[in-house]
């Protein structure tokens, strides 16, 4: 792994609807890895990469690699929450993030996720250069503006 880029965090602000919640009206459990998803993706665009982008001009896809889920307290239907991203490491052909799911600044789910550049084939794939560059540069920022489309 080639550095930390500690201090780089990206927030999104989310609600919890009827279709994340089961029965009894809380988060089903593996939603919290789509919110996640959700604010992994977020973080990208803002950085002027959509995964779209991303494998037109480069044929890399990003694939989770691994990850692990500390569901600390539960998150209930109308809750405003908020995704927290912050990359820990940057890898030849992969990302560490440390993720958090929280409610008025309480964690209710803490994930670790490595997150893996490949290609269509399945092969591992560097970071793209300007992914990587941006990724650096935004480590000196202590917070990413949320929900800052700078790509369609």
């Amino acid at each position: 792994m080639s550095g930390p880029p500690s201090g780089m965090t990206h927030s999104m602000a989310m609600r919890v609807y009827y279709e994340d919640t089961d029965a009894s009206g809380i988060v089903y459990y593996a939603n919290y890895l789509k919110f996640a998803e959700r604010g992994r993706t977020e973080m990208m665009r803002e950085l002027g990469f959509a995964h779209s982008g991303i494998v037109a001009e480069s044929g890399i896809v990003f694939t989770v690699r691994r990850l692990s889920a500390d569901y600390q307290a539960p998150a209930r239907l109308d809750d405003a929450l908020s995704v927290d991203t912050r990359i820990v490491e940057i890898g030849a052909a992969t990302l560490s993030l440390d993720q958090r799911i929280c409610r008025d600044g309480v964690v209710l789910v803490a994930l670790d996720v490595l997150v893996a550049c490949v290609g269509h084939d399945g092969r591992p794939r560097r970071v793209p250069v300007g992914l990587r560059a941006a990724l650096n540069s935004s480590a000196h920022s202590s917070v990413l503006p949320s929900i800052v489309l700078k790509t369609p």
